[in-house]
């Protein structure tokens, strides 16, 4: 029944906000911080999925999942909960969770890092996570910026997903688990301090239902609150809670926390926190995924009858997507999430990642100083770009306007090398230069379709893609960086493998290790 009634209230209410609020799906033409004391949901219009959240005092940090690429799970800084940075990457060498994420295999689109919890404990930053096929594993840290410590490995099973973790008031820890491959089955274990090791043989099950994943641990006024989201074929994915007045439970009360939000890609996975206001809120992602992937919203949580009911409270005190709020905090310096990059350090910036782990003798920042030295070498299939390892990566976001502009030095190449400006998710389109039997061309590719162009005769070239709310890329290039000209059919940008749109710089070789290319920038137009 209570099923039936949140579908219900999805298909009556979601005209009532979406006329309120005045937003459509994707088709925001603001966000984010107004700078008026107000916000607009989303507050990051990109592909921060399986978001996880704390505050550390006056700081709150975030995490999301990076799935393939590396370094992975992104760490994220913010002073008000609504403008963010990001503070690092924590996982620099993917291999060791498996040989399968390196440039030498390439074999886990759709997994790798998948969702994890934050949480800092006596002084000290942890990190817990799961991959599908590897298990769970830790690292922590003093700071937030690392280093972070090598990577442990916790359980070493397949088919785990979104785990959590907890010490108690006596310092005894906890770890939560959930076992999708067995019905989403929920499991509390016994942790050891250090959070190095948990006992196996000490797993307690404390919940499970349709799609029950997603659990986060919180205590507030003397109740532990089990936060998990639940899907229903048909209704849709929503947020849940369970309680009890110990830690290791039994969590027999439950409850429902929000509708699925059909109207708004269905918020359910996120933190829920005590902001520096003394106000809850709980920063999450929509889930059901599109082309901007699963984008980032905050929402305030009301406490109703000793229950966290999540964006706005409606008359049957249930939550539902809220699209607008107060700042929570007046901080001075806005922070922002970089993208542009004119390659002046000796060090990526940490909006990038490689797809998958790179062959880090293949690409420098100071062989030229100012510039990006990609050297090519043969992809793992023939003129497969999602199987070439050199492929440098950003998420896009989903706003009005977004143009990005590389200039390339292609003086050096080699028969046989592609490189260029690429989108791509599950499927891919590129702008490129080859260059065949001396001579180099331009080149569109989509997928496995590709047009030749002119012949390029100059030293420089610069590439461009744009992109609106529709997600439809278009691609341009100069050779004097003032003139434009288009080049391939517009692309419409995918999601695909649980990921948005990335965003990237690639360059390989089909013929064999040979060859390079220099970038001096890349400018992602605001």
């Amino acid at each position: 029944m209570k099923h039936l009634l949140a579908l219900i209230f999805c298909v009556y209410f979601s005209g009532y906000l979406m006329g309120q609020q005045q937003t459509e799906w994707g088709n925001w033409k603001n966000w984010g911080d107004q700078e008026d004391g107000t916000y607009l949901n989303p507050i990051i219009p990109s592909d921060y999925s399986d978001i996880d959240c704390i505050r550390v005092g006056e700081d709150y940090y975030a995490i999301s999942s990076t799935f393939q690429f590396s370094p992975g799970m992104t760490l994220l800084h913010s002073k008000d909960l609504v403008n963010w940075e990001i503070c690092s990457n924590i996982i620099d060498d993917l291999t060791q969770i498996s040989e399968s994420l390196n440039w030498t295999r390439m074999d886990r689109y759709g997994r790798g890092v998948w969702a994890g919890t934050l949480r800092h404990h006596n002084g000290r930053f942890y990190l817990f996570f799961g991959t599908p096929d590897e298990g769970y594993f830790m690292t922590s840290a003093a700071h937030p910026e690392g280093p972070w410590e090598p990577l442990t490995p916790l359980l070493a099973e397949a088919g785990w997903d979104d785990c959590t973790a907890m010490w108690d008031d006596n310092g005894k820890a906890y770890f939560v688990g959930t076992h999708f491959a067995d019905g989403y089955k929920t499991y509390l274990f016994k942790m050891a301090e250090d959070g190095k090791s948990i006992d196996r043989k000490s797993a307690v099950l404390i919940n499970s239902g349709s799609g029950r994943e997603a659990s986060k641990l919180i205590k507030v006024n003397g109740w532990y609150y089990l936060i998990f989201s639940e899907h229903k074929p048909g209704v849709g994915r929503y947020v849940m809670a369970k309680r009890s007045r110990k830690l290791t439970g039994p969590y027999k009360e439950e409850r429902q926390l929000a509708l699925p939000g059909c109207e708004a890609m269905e918020p359910n996975q996120g933190g829920i926190i005590l902001g520096k206001d003394n106000n809850w809120y709980f920063l999450t992602h929509h889930g059901t995924g599109d082309w901007s992937g699963r984008i980032v919203s905050l929402l305030p949580v009301a406490w109703v009858d000793g229950w966290p009911i999540l964006g706005e409270v409606l008359p049957q005190n249930i939550g539902a997507m809220k699209w607008s709020g107060k700042m929570p905090f007046k901080y001075t310096e806005k922070l922002s999430i970089k993208r542009s990059d004119d390659f002046d350090d000796e060090r990526l910036a940490p909006q990038w990642q490689w797809n998958y782990q790179p062959r880090k003798e293949y690409f420098s920042l100071t062989e030229r100083p100012g510039w990006l030295r990609l050297k090519a070498y043969r992809p793992l299939e023939t003129d497969k770009l999602l199987k070439a390892g050199n492929i440098l990566t950003q998420r896009t976001f989903r706003k009005q306007d977004n143009e990005v502009v590389i200039k390339m030095d292609i003086s050096n190449m080699k028969d046989g090398q592609k490189n260029g400006l690429c989108h791509f998710s599950s499927q891919h389109s590129a702008i490129g230069i080859v260059k065949e039997e001396g001579t180099c061309y331009l080149e569109y590719r989509k997928n496995d379709d590709i047009t030749r162009g002119i012949p390029i005769r100059s030293q420089y070239v610069w590439l461009r893609t744009q992109w609106g709310l529709d997600g439809k890329s278009h691609y341009y290039y100069s050779l004097d960086g003032d003139n434009f000209l288009p080049f391939g059919e517009p692309y419409q940008l995918v999601w695909g493998n649980y990921r948005g749109d990335r965003v990237g710089i690639y360059c390989f070789n089909d013929k064999g290790e040979a060859g390079f290319v220099d970038v001096d920038y890349f400018h992602y137009r605001l």
